[in-house]
C-alpha cells in the first residue's frame, strides 16, 4: 500500500482517476495549479486506486493525502 501526498500547496484541477481504477507507473493522477502553473502528479508505481482523498476545487497543503494504492 502505498500513499501519495501533495508535494506542494495548490487547488486541484482535476482527478483522472477512482477507487478501484488499475494504474502505471509515472501516469498522471491529477493536475494542480500552484503559482499560475498546472502541474501534473504522477503516479510513483503501478497498483490499484483503493482511495481518492481530493476533489476538483479543493485546495491542498503540502503533504495532505492524494489517493492510497493498493
Amino acid at each position: 500500500m502505498a500513499l501519495i501526498r501533495a508535494e506542494m500547496a495548490g487547488k486541484v484541477l482535476e482527478v483522472f482517476v477512482a477507487a478501484g481504477d488499475a494504474v502505471g507507473e509515472d501516469q498522471d493522477l491529477i493536475l494542480i495549479e500552484s503559482m499560475k502553473m498546472q502541474i501534473p502528479v504522477g503516479c510513483p508505481e503501478e497498483g490499484t486506486v483503493t482511495k481518492v482523498f481530493v476533489v476538483a476545487d479543493q485546495f491542498l497543503n503540502e503533504g495532505d493525502p492524494i489517493i492510497e494504492l493498493g
